[in-house]
């Protein structure tokens, strides 16, 4: 029986009644699912992001719910009366027993109890541990667990964005919240991975609804270099020229208007390596409603002329200097050279100059003819490296860039005094959005350089501009070990890195040599691309680690992910090793004029990554390797990562700066394949076999051939040139 000292139901309704009024006139709270939730008693299983999130979900439920708080605040002195008005159940390590008690009598009861699985507030905005104190407590009562997503509660002033609760000025008068209600689950059904991926799949659904992501890259770019439009946007690392907002939007608004004569078809190449007449180039592509395709020079003359022909491209931006030192690139028929076209448009850009620093933002986007909706139209055309095969051409919609942009943005939270060193080329995903698009729209300095390879020119500009966040691989963090000094990387105070797997002990030597912490991500052209990555830890709470060595770090928000049998398809655990799946706002919808492979990768909106993976309890994303880096020998499924690591173990080749070693495989009549080691450096065979014996690594894994080389390939981007590599080990055995 409900106690003979609650207050009575006529007040606890008119109280929470006033409260939600007054709620509402701050918060407009849109509740979805409400019409599945179960009538009798349920356990409600919501995220934790803010202060008020008890307030957030009674305003979405139409039913009271007791909520489930921690002892401490229960006995505050301000909160106390209010907890014990509305019959919330404390909770301690010492009381646990009791609680759960009267949670499962309140549950028999029909009411609606409400746990934070998570057991604290979120520091960094991502979904911590769960914990299993709500199992127990469902499977007493045998009621139905219902999991809750809170959306866009991140960044409130009662959230954690920017590094402290309350005292920061909130981000709008009135703010917008989704609460999705997941079907009912049966408690015997309920475990902790099955309800992290209903988190997940919930938190994918609301961030699709996000009216942002319906936007137009070019309006957003217009609006975000409007903001402050004499503080500096770029700096141009070759020459060390600046250009401010201002100038940046004039320039290419003059140029998109010549564009738009020039160019009837909607797609426009451009051709330059990392500059500001790259990013000049590509804004003035977007703001002309074209669709810009940056192509890789440094790919061969048939991949080149493959792309130009899939994408129908008949106009190219480049550079004199550029188009001299590409002799054998298949130029088409009608050219932009930047150096020619600018100048002989400085009345037009003085026009646009005055108007982007007298008129308001609304009237701007009218003169520039820019349209406020781009959504699941093509905004940017990426072709793949081709590391594994013939290069496809990806296309990323305005939705799905929208939405890395925010996603990226959210989870760094840069501020107007970060600089981004942006060395990586636009031809590559994680250099056009987080180098070209994200800085535009979120107003952050870029630095901009031609070859990241050069690493000891990178370091001086970071030196020379303060740079605070560094873009890589872990190929350009070698360089860095071996040709900066650690003065000249003392304001980089993070350093995120991606293409291929970060090795644990060069994460660690970098950061022990520069004082800098590296963060591993994971990401594909086909998600645009970030899908996830490591963050310095926001609290010592060690339930609030937001970084885990050896791991590619945490999901960005409203992506959801599944690992399935890679032979059946069939969904297994989060917790266990399988193919990776992923779904969300970032990523593609399919390739260029290609419905065969993107049946391939893509069923019913989720899309096959081609990676083993599995996550840990914290939700920590591990990449065990791509599949076209595994090798079926004997029938057992051998990853090359991991001999890979073995080997560089076994010969202490740890604190290289460069690559030594690379594992590939040659067909094998006996066995389906045979491992082939490649070596800059002369290994004996049977020593290193030997080593690896040691070690306790399976025969079947060690590898029975050793060629060495003279440089491992590397593409453009940073990423091991896998058919290179085959090709010298194929060409050394004699394989056809």
């Amino acid at each position: 029986m409900p106690n003979s000292q609650e207050p009575p139901q006529l007040a606890v309704w008119l109280v929470r009644t006033i409260t939600l009024f007054f709620f509402r006139i701050f918060y407009k709270v849109k509740a979805r699912g409400v019409d599945a939730l179960p009538e009798g008693g349920f356990l409600m299983l919501p995220n934790h992001l803010t202060w008020i999130d008890a307030v957030v979900l009674q305003a979405a439920c139409p039913r009271p719910i007791r909520f489930i708080v921690w002892e401490e605040y229960y006995r505050s002195r301000r909160l106390a009366p209010l907890m014990r008005f509305f019959g919330v159940l404390p909770i301690s390590s010492k009381r646990a027993k009791d609680t759960m008690k009267q949670s499962v009598d309140a549950l028999k009861r029909g009411e609606i109890v409400c746990i934070f699985p998570e057991g604290s507030l979120s520091r960094s905005g991502t979904l911590l541990r769960l914990q299993r104190g709500y199992e127990l407590i469902a499977r007493q009562a045998k009621v139905p667990v219902v999991a809750v997503w809170m959306d866009r509660l991140w960044g409130s002033i009662f959230s954690f964005r920017g590094g402290r609760f309350f005292w920061k000025w909130p981000r709008a008068l009135r703010y917008d919240v989704t609460v999705a209600f997941d079907t009912p689950l049966a408690a015997r059904d309920a475990g902790i991975d099955t309800v992290r991926q209903r988190f997940l799949n919930l938190g994918e659904e609301c961030y699709q609804m996000r009216p942002l992501l319906r936007g137009n890259i070019a309006a957003e770019s217009l609006r975000g270099l409007m903001r402050d439009s004499g503080k500096t946007a770029v700096v141009d690392g070759l020459d060390g020229s600046e250009l401010s907002r201002a100038k940046l939007l004039a320039a290419a608004l003059a140029l998109s208007k010549l564009i738009r004569t020039r160019a009837p078809e909607k797609r426009v190449a451009v051709v330059l390596p990392s500059s500001k007449g790259a990013v000049v180039a590509n804004l003035a592509v977007l703001l002309a409603g074209k669709i810009p395709v940056n192509l890789n020079f440094t790919a061969g003359r048939a991949a080149l002329e493959s792309s130009i022909r899939k994408a129908g491209i008949k106009l190219c931006i480049t550079a004199g200097p550029v188009q001299d030192k590409l002799k054998d690139f298949p130029w088409p028929e009608n050219m932009l050279l930047l150096e020619k076209t600018l100048p002989a448009l400085k009345s037009a850009i003085i026009r646009w100059l005055l108007g982007v620093k007298l008129l308001p933002f609304g009237v701007m986007r009218r003169l520039a003819g820019v349209s406020t909706t781009g959504d699941r139209s093509e905004a940017f055309l990426l072709f793949t490296s081709g590391s594994s095969g013939e290069p496809k051409g990806v296309v990323l919609t305005h939705r799905n860039l929208l939405a890395n942009s925010t996603q990226f943005g959210e989870m760094l939270d840069l501020k107007e005094h970060d600089v981004i060193m942006g060395a990586l080329p636009f031809f590559h995903s994680f250099g056009a959005t987080v180098c070209l698009i994200f800085p535009m729209i979120e107003g952050i300095r870029v630095v901009t350089y031609p070859n990241p390879l050069e690493t000891g020119k990178c370091a001086q500009l970071i030196e020379k501009w303060g740079a605070t966040l560094m873009l890589a691989t872990p190929t350009f963090l070698r360089g860095y070990m071996k040709r900066a000094e650690p003065d000249q990387l003392r304001s980089v105070r993070l350093a995120v890195t991606g293409a291929e797997k970060l090795p644990d002990e060069l994460a660690i030597a970098f950061e022990k040599r520069f004082g800098v912490p590296v963060m591993q991500g994971y990401g594909l052209t086909e998600t645009s691309p970030v899908a996830s990555f490591n963050l310095p830890d926001p609290s010592p709470d060690a339930d609030q680690k937001t970084s885990r060595l050896g791991s590619a770090g945490k999901l960005v928000p409203g992506l959801t992910a599944e690992i399935r049998d890679p032979e059946t398809d069939s969904v297994i655990s989060l917790h266990g090793t399988g193919m990776l799946w992923l779904k969300g706002p970032n990523v593609f919808d399919g390739y260029l004029d290609d419905p065969e492979r993107t049946a391939d990768v893509i069923k019913d909106g989720w899309f096959r990554t081609g990676d083993l993976a599995r996550f840990d309890e914290d939700g920590f994303l591990f990449i065990e390797g791509r599949l076209s880096r595994f090798s079926k020998i004997g029938g057992e499924m051998v990853p090359h990562e991991t001999v890979e690591t073995r080997i560089v173990e076994c010969l202490g080749l740890s604190g290289e700066g460069e690559r030594i070693v690379m594992l590939t495989a040659v067909p094998d009549e006996a066995k389906g394949e045979a491992l082939i080691v490649l070596s800059t450096r002369p290994i004996d065979v049977k020593d290193l076999r030997d080593k690896l014996t040691a070690t306790g690594l399976t025969n079947l894994w060690i590898p029975k051939r050793i060629v060495q080389v003279e440089k491992i390939p590397i593409l453009a981007s940073g990423k091991l040139d896998l058919q290179s590599c085959k090709k010298l080990a194929e060409s050394a055995t004699n394989t056809p």
